[in-house]
């Protein structure tokens, strides 16, 4: 392999001769061997935006030459065309601030100007990573700004994926609404509703889930960008703010606003860590739906058996027939995995100090990964289980027949004391609560038909 030498304000390093990334990155990426993945799409596509609406302004505000800003503009939109993405090369989680990605994105795209300006690699001298490609910012209003940017990028994709599996659940309360099943309280028999009422009552936690994301989606869209260092906009032109914003707006088609505090922008994290609790609810919400086709499901003989689900693959290894709710289960670890990250994202907000929160990759890490869960897993959920779900009409029915909590239905011509000792005398002798009225000459087998519905 041949190298360069590329020199930065520690130093000269060595770098892969066809890299475009430059010293900063060679020495970080010898540092952050954390998760072994390189940056999430989406946040390499914020940043060249910024990069790029950074540019604009600053050549709108005569901050830059023309020639120099058009050549940083035709970089990035060979970047943001698939060009060099293999470039961005730090780790998800690196360091503080993401001052090491702000870098690599710097001098990838100084690298591919350079080569517009028809330079070589680390001619810095005619356009420098930090003086031309970051002026204007710093990685303390880049870097927030890019985590609202790609999550909101992410959120485009993740909302329709829940929208298709409310469409699923609302297909199947309508399809189940005829069929009656006895109630569960405290995991024990209750009073009947049917199937199509309790997929119905799905189909309302998961709408209101999903309006309190794109409720929190608002707070994403104010963002901190020609704040830089501590909030205060030093080494900005005037008017550069509203310029590089109304850019980055256009080129990401997203409704973005200047945060009118810009100190505490970079001081909280108030807009991620009340996504990031939205993504949480909602994971809470659908964990409760997997686990109740679960237990639905189980059997097919010693379980509830309530419900059939479709076969994706042989349950077992060894128990030939056995079908498993395996993307039941799946979505239920899918759901720890963003509670968890949620739970890391709360640490990380809170563990700002002073005029900055530094913690921002590993909190921008888990919103990526809990959002890019979602967005792949939901409509493989909703097509391959939720679509394919069946009722055991039999079973269900036979459930409410000899559950004695019938009785309850009862009470109201009969008193709760003798309701009470039809209960016990039910399942002592094993007849139902039917049975047992119509045999005592308690009621008829009209007046039960009526009460139970």
């Amino acid at each position: 392999m041949k190298f360069r030498l590329d020199k930065d304000s520690l130093g000269k390093v060595k770098i892969p001769a066809d890299a475009y990334y430059g010293a900063f990155t060679g020495r970080a990426i010898k540092q952050y061997h954390v998760t072994g993945n390189k940056s999430h799409e989406n946040l390499i596509k914020s940043f060249v935006m910024i990069k790029r609406s950074a540019a604009l302004a600053n050549m709108k505000t005569k901050a830059i030459d023309t020639k120099r800003g058009r050549a940083i503009v035709s970089a990035c939109d060979k970047i943001l065309s698939g060009k060099y993405i293999d470039q961005f090369v730090v780790d998800m989680i690196n360091s503080g601030a993401g001052t090491a990605f702000n870098m690599n994105s710097n001098e990838v795209i100084a690298n591919v100007a350079l080569e517009v300006l028809h330079k070589k690699k680390g001619q810095y001298q005619f356009l420098h990573p930090n003086d031309h490609v970051n002026m204007s910012q710093s990685s303390n209003d880049t870097y927030p700004t890019a985590m609202h940017v790609a999550i909101l990028m992410n959120l485009k994709e993740m909302i329709p994926a829940i929208d298709v599996l409310i469409k699923s659940l609302s297909k199947k309360a309508k399809q189940f609404s005829s069929f009656k099943k006895i109630g569960r309280t405290h995991l024990m028999d209750a009073l009947p509703i049917t199937l199509g009422s309790e997929f119905a009552a799905y189909v309302t936690s998961i709408t209101k889930a999903r309006n309190e994301i794109v409720s929190a989606q608002k707070e994403l869209q104010n963002v901190a960008l020609g704040g830089t260092a501590v909030g205060s906009g030093a080494n900005t032109p005037k008017g550069y703010r509203k310029i590089v914003i109304t850019e980055l707006g256009k080129i990401s088609k997203l409704s973005l606003k200047p945060e009118k505090d810009m100190q505490y922008s970079l001081q909280s994290k108030f807009a991620v860590s009340n996504m990031s609790s939205s993504l949480r609810n909602l994971a809470l919400e659908i964990g409760k739906i997997a686990n109740d086709i679960r237990l639905m499901a189980s059997g097919p003989i010693a379980g509830l058996a309530e419900i059939g689900i479709p076969a994706v693959h042989a349950g077992s290894s060894i128990m030939p027939g056995k079908v498993n709710p395996s993307l039941a289960e799946c979505m239920n670890m899918i759901c720890f995995n963003i509670i968890g990250n949620d739970t890391a994202v709360s640490y990380a907000v809170q563990s700002g100090q002073f005029e900055l929160n530094v913690m921002l990759p590993g909190m921008l890490k888990c919103m990526l990964e809990s959002t890019d869960m979602l967005k792949n897993f939901l409509p493989i959920f909703s097509a391959n289980l939720i679509d394919g779900l069946t009722a055991n009409k039999n079973k269900l029915r036979k459930n409410i027949e000899n559950s004695p909590v019938m009785v309850t239905l009862l009470t109201p011509k009969i008193g709760y004391l003798k309701s009470a000792e039809l209960f016990k005398e039910s399942l002592k002798t094993k007849k139902t609560i039917r049975e047992l009225v119509v045999s005592k000459k308690l009621l008829s087998n009209k007046e039960i038909d009526l009460l139970f519905g």
